[in-house]
């Protein structure tokens, strides 16, 4: 009696709704677990790669997973003669069409796009790094900075063949820059397309190379580039400059070239996106009795009034006295002062006692201890009687 067939969704152990994506992302896990090369000499290894490849030959095909969710498994049974698997019919399928790309991504090489041919390609992009000041951030600065860039061979124009001589046709991949593998498998062929590995891609052999060149079609120059680094700019970001990279290849465009952006600290401010703060000191008399002080800012020095009776750790918002947007140049963010207040750790003689005297006009408030033992015609003694010791600190 032929063994019943499970349920093709549950053998991939996905949803009947599940997408394309889903269903060939399960294969995948199941193809690698259970292929032959990966279980030799494991027969339920390879029944169960051969029952999880039937459910997706059966559900990757829009028409056959239509038929099989109407019918089920009597959609196919007897339909197709013996071919397939167990009475399966494939209607003339390639293997290598269905299969390909999962096993060119899981074991090497790809059926399809495994090389990108003869055809123009942008050139690679270049990376340096520039250091600028915090103000120069803020503010934008022009810079120029020298690379070795590649340009084109003055001799032989950039085909790399001797002068006088031209690149031939590559006789491997006659001139397409990929050349096809077919390999046999469980499924039968399965065809991968690779670079060509004899002209790498690009179609043409030089057997003359150019003697200034060396056969790469370009000479490596020392240049000059004018960097605008933008306003507002923050450290780790990047300018980049359109085709000033790597030469492209069979005709295509330059890379770009990717300026990256290294702010140096600065001894007062900080900064977050588009926000400045800073530390301001001011003296106990501006606190107490308020007055004027000086900010430092990144636009100069302004005077800002401190009202009578502030405390430290008083924040003040100096408006639009931040950094630029760098989307909108007309909109700049705002700096923030943490006031302290500054306790001086030496006086004179005269100073201590002015300030016994500021002590003692303000209702000695502040003494707590003193408060506490006023009026108190011993000290506290102990449960012994003795008295207690004061501290020092």
């Amino acid at each position: 009696m032929a063994e019943q067939k499970r349920d093709y969704y549950e053998v991939l152990g996905v949803e009947k709704s599940a997408d394309d994506a889903a269903i060939k992302k399960a294969y995948r896990v199941l193809a690698k677990k259970y292929h032959p090369d990966m279980n030799p000499g494991d027969a339920e290894a390879e029944k169960k790669f051969k029952e999880a490849s039937e459910a997706y030959a059966v559900l990757s095909d829009p028409e056959k997973r239509r038929q099989y969710d109407q019918y089920g498994h009597a959609a196919f049974d007897g339909a197709g003669g013996a071919g397939g698997f167990g009475g399966f019919d494939f209607n003339g399928a390639d293997f290598g069409d269905i299969f390909g790309d999962i096993f060119g991504d899981l074991f090497g090489g790809s059926r399809r796009g495994g090389g990108r041919g003869n055809g123009p390609m942008k050139g690679a992009n270049i990376r340096t790094s520039v250091r600028i000041t915090f103000e120069e951030a803020v503010f934008g600065v022009e810079r120029e900075i020298e690379l070795t860039l590649k340009d084109e061979c003055t001799s032989c124009h950039g085909t790399g063949a001797k002068p006088g001589t031209s690149p031939e046709t590559c006789s491997k991949c006659g001139g397409k820059g990929q050349v096809v593998f077919t390999s046999q498998s469980f499924f039968g062929t399965v065809r991968n397309v690779q670079t060509c590995p004899d002209c790498h891609g690009t179609g043409k052999v030089i057997k003359d190379k150019c003697p200034d060149c060396r056969g790469t079609g370009y000479i490596a120059n020392k240049k000059k580039i004018q960097v605008s680094i933008p306003a507002g700019i923050d450290n780790g970001q990047c300018v980049r400059i359109r085709d000033k990279g790597e030469p492209g290849s069979n005709g295509g465009p330059r890379g770009d070239l990717l300026v990256e952006v290294v702010v140096g600290r600065h001894p007062i401010f900080q900064r977050q996106d588009e926000n400045i703060y800073s530390t301001v000191p001011m003296s106990f008399a501006i606190a107490a009795l308020g007055g004027e002080i000086v900010i430092d800012t990144v636009d100069g020095r302004v005077i800002y009034e401190v009202k009578a009776g502030t405390q430290t750790d008083t924040k003040v918002r100096l408006k639009g006295k931040g950094v630029p947007s760098l989307r909108n140049k007309d909109v700049r963010g705002d700096h923030y002062v943490t006031l302290v207040v500054q306790v001086p750790d030496k006086l004179s003689h005269e100073a201590k006692d002015l300030l016994k005297q500021f002590d003692e006009c303000t209702g000695d408030s502040l003494n707590a201890a003193k408060n506490i033992t006023s009026g108190a015609p011993e000290e506290p003694t102990g449960g012994s009687g003795k008295r207690k010791k004061k501290f020092k600190f």
